[in-house]
């Protein structure tokens, strides 16, 4: 046992024991070596908490300069009048161009500004320690400053800058090393800064790095956004972190925004505010996503905008027998609400578009401009998975249509819930629209039937929209992933917007209603699709006539049976491909060998 150690309580007894005979403890500071250390120490305080401080900094560089007036050039006091009226009159009536989008921040920085000028006047001629003009530069200071500390914006501001102070660190945790953070904006819903991401990172790395950031930045799930700038940089990412949801309520559509199909038309609001407006001439259009996703909202915001223009013919298509299109019915010239009168509706649109394109090659034109006398016309189709169950060779005339239309102004709008490959993926119609909006949807291949191929890597991720009307859009304008929510307008809104609007349709050009007349007045003819299949679909097809006549075959067959001669001139097949399917059939109990060479069918109480 060391008897040397000293015990703790042998250090507190000693340290009362000192204190009982008066000696007090003494701090010994060699060379100086702690005044740098509470230099700096106080330098990075003041740093920290600069914004809290703003008020005394400012009226600290105020008294400065008011004895640097009052020493030198006392006789400026008229020229600072001038200016503090000029700038506090500016600040009030055009201080949104400075970040001051509220008038109380504009009245709060004019009342700054005219009070700093009159008090700077002031000590130009009178002296800044006249009486009582430090009292006025200190309760003056004081008044003012609670309004700044109080402001939510510059808290969050002061709060956000806190946490990206330590972006090196998060970068680390997140997997994004070596990125650093170039700017930072605060807003009303949140906040936004710019990312300059490391060598080798892209916007792909941020994207995939979106949970741990939520995790890291302590946001809540699904509250940060990341998508690329708009300069393009591959080295750039703009991320978003949301902290109260822009879009958690319903927004009341304001009315039409447009006169004409050749204005865009607004569809909703991105969640920064800035509206959602997408120009539809000579574009076709896609709306899907599941079920209560608002699908049919957005329809009906697009079809109260387009009943306001003069010059756009809208037909629709509703195989629901109507229940989502009849309340427009006043403003659209032609509802179909039948398998059957789809398929007539559509073949007058190719007929229609026949006759609009040998007008534009009389009058040597390119395109079809839109006029109240010569009108575009858009088909809107609602759920177009069961026209293309329903109506197959309906299918065929929306194809002609998707890619013939552009030019003659006929152009769909198809909405639906299930964008099967089925429904979407085997015809040309989803190739040829330009613009999509996809609503939620649950499954990653619907997500990528309707946005493309590998969008859903790319940010766009339609799985997390969490409230009915908000949506997702693809354009030629719209190429990076920001979410949006349509508007909302409901049944008495409907009705009251088609009853407005029925009064001023435009009526069907004389262009196209004489192609229509023209074309009652031929004789019917079947309509062939202008593709022509492909040498592999052409063979299916033969096959499958094959199989469809050697079936036949063997059931017609009489109690003898048939022979394989028979079989090969039923089939148009040659004798080893009949002889390996009566093999395949003969397996599967479908028909049995009676003789040589001689087969026949088996009735279906014998097959049972």
């Amino acid at each position: 046992m060391n008897r040397h150690r000293t015990t703790r309580h042998e250090m507190r007894r000693n340290a009362r024991r000192m204190r009982r005979y008066g000696v007090q403890p003494v701090a010994m500071i060699d060379d100086l070596e702690l005044a740098p250390l509470a230099i700096a120490s106080l330098a990075r305080l003041a740093w920290r908490y600069r914004s809290e401080l703003a008020p005394f900094s400012l009226a600290t560089a105020v008294l400065l300069t008011g004895v640097i007036l009052r020493r030198w050039c006392p006789e400026w006091w008229p020229a600072l009048i001038a200016c503090t009226a000029t700038a506090a009159t500016a600040l009030a009536v055009w201080g949104r161009w400075v970040n001051l989008p509220r008038p109380i921040e504009r009245g709060y920085a004019a009342t700054a500004t005219a009070f700093a000028g009159t008090w700077l006047t002031l000590a130009a001629c009178l002296g800044p320690f006249t009486t009582p003009l430090p009292a006025a530069l200190g309760i003056g200071t004081l008044v003012l400053a609670l309004p700044w500390w109080a402001h939510r914006r510059r808290r969050a501001r002061v709060r956000v800058e806190r946490t990206l102070a330590a972006w090196p660190d998060i970068a680390k945790a997140v997997g994004l090393a070596g990125s650093r953070v170039q700017s930072a904006m605060v807003d009303l819903w949140g906040y936004r800064f710019r990312l300059g991401l490391g060598i080798g990172q892209t916007v792909e790395d941020a994207v995939n790095a979106v949970p741990r950031l939520e995790s890291a930045l302590g946001t809540t799930r699904g509250g940060i956004r990341v998508q690329p700038v708009a300069s393009k940089k591959a080295n750039r990412a703009d991320i978003r972190v949301i902290e109260t949801d822009p879009h958690a309520d319903a927004i009341t559509w304001p009315g039409p925004s447009v006169t004409s199909i050749t204005q865009p038309v607004k569809l909703g609001l991105f969640e920064d505010g800035t509206p959602v407006r997408v120009p539809l001439l000579r574009r076709h259009g896609l709306f899907a996503g599941m079920s209560g996703a608002g699908k049919s909202g957005g329809v009906n915001v697009l079809l109260g905008e387009l009943t306001a223009c003069q010059d756009v013919i809208l037909w629709a298509i509703d195989l629901k027998r109507g229940m989502e299109l009849q309340p427009w019915a006043s403003c659209i010239d032609r509802l179909a609400t039948t398998p059957q009168e789809a398929e007539a509706l559509l073949a007058d649109a190719v007929v229609i578009l026949d006759g609009r394109a040998d007008d534009l090659t009389r009058r040597s034109e390119r395109v079809w401009e839109p006029s109240p006398d010569r009108p575009a016309l858009l088909i809107v189709i609602d759920e177009y998975a069961e026209l293309a169950s329903e109506a197959p060779r309906a299918i065929d005339h929306a194809d002609s249509i998707a890619r013939r239309g552009r030019a003659p102004a006929v152009n769909l709008i198809a909405a639906t819930q299930r964008p099967s490959k089925d429904a979407m993926g085997k015809s040309a119609v989803r190739s040829q629209m330009d613009v999509r909006l996809c609503f939620r949807v649950r499954e990653p291949r619907a997500r990528d039937l309707i946005l493309g191929q590998g969008m859903v890597k790319a940010g766009w991720h339609a799985h997390k929209l969490d409230a009915p009307g908000k949506f997702l859009i693809s354009s030629p304008e719209h190429d990076i992933p920001r979410r949006a929510r349509t508007y909302l307008l409901d049944d008495q809104g409907v009705q009251a917007t088609a009853e407005r609007h029925a009064q001023h349709r435009p009526p069907l050009d004389e262009v196209s209603a004489q192609a229509l007349q023209e074309a009652s007045e031929r004789p019917a003819a079947p309509f062939e699709p202008a593709f022509r299949p492909s040498p592999r679909h052409a063979r299916d097809n033969a096959a499958r006539r094959a199989e469809e006549a050697l079936t036949a075959s063997l059931r017609q067959a009489s109690s003898n049976g048939a022979s394989i001669g028979d079989l090969m001139r039923e089939t148009g097949m040659r004798r080893t491909w009949v002889y390996q399917r009566l093999q395949e059939l003969s397996r599967a109990d479908q028909v049995e060998q009676v003789s040589r060479g001689r087969w026949r069918a088996l009735s279906e109480d014998d097959s049972s």
